[in-house]
């Protein structure tokens, strides 16, 4: 059983750490980038924080949107499931629909077929008789979303500070790369301990697959 952080009453550590790596791939490809542009003399300290900072708050903001109307979209469509499951016209008929919406082929759950089916007519019962909830938006969603943001933001701060703290341009940019690289490694890690994986495994994989997209994203220019 992991440790429940106070974030995760908001995000799951799925979300968050997800969040996370992503704001230190964005903000690494900017580095990244800058470090190869180095060589041709283009590169300029005071613009390079200025776009680091400017795109991950940007895809902060981007991201609580998305997070918002994630959540609006998935009350909307269950609510019109249960409302829909109330007119159909055999229990079968019924049965299936909750299985198709419900089902546990993905789960990691070996489940016998008996108790899968009990599952599905317990779902069944409770959504007939249940009142569908209004399918809105929740103060807790937008206290979520702002999380987001914040997670997305802050984490141009680690790319961001060696170019603040170090006169020598070049080496900031050199601690800049190597400090990223190391925090996607140490997110992979955190995020490894909620998996059966090993979490080192989960942190090396993060680490290759994140260098891997800057990599890409730098080289088709982005």
């Amino acid at each position: 059983m992991k440790l429940r952080l106070p974030i995760h009453r908001y995000l799951d550590p799925g979300q968050t750490l997800g969040e996370v790596l992503g704001g230190f791939i964005m903000a690494l490809t900017f580095t990244l980038g800058a470090r190869l542009l180095t060589a041709a003399g283009q590169f300029e300290t005071h613009q390079l924080i200025v776009a680091i900072v400017g795109c991950n708050v940007a895809w902060g903001i981007i991201d609580a949107t998305l997070y918002v109307l994630d959540k609006l979209f998935y009350r909307s469509r269950h609510a019109r499931f249960f409302q829909a499951l109330k007119y159909v016209r055999s229990e079968a008929e019924a049965l299936a629909a909750v299985e198709e919406e419900f089902g546990l082929e993905e789960e990691p759950l070996a489940v016998y077929p008996e108790d899968r089916a009990r599952l599905y007519q317990s779902l069944l019962a409770l959504s007939v008789r249940a009142t569908p909830a209004r399918a809105g938006l929740r103060r807790q969603d937008f206290v979520s979303a702002f999380i987001v943001f914040i997670l997305v933001s802050a984490t141009a701060l680690p790319g961001v500070l060696p170019l603040l703290f170090f006169a020598d341009a070049n080496f900031a940019l050199h601690v800049s790369n190597w400090v990223l690289i190391l925090l996607l490694f140490l997110v992979g890690y955190w995020w490894g301990r909620y998996t059966s994986a090993p979490p080192w495994r989960v942190g090396l994989t993060a680490t290759l697959l994140g260098v891997l997209m800057v990599s890409v994203a730098v080289a088709l220019g982005g």
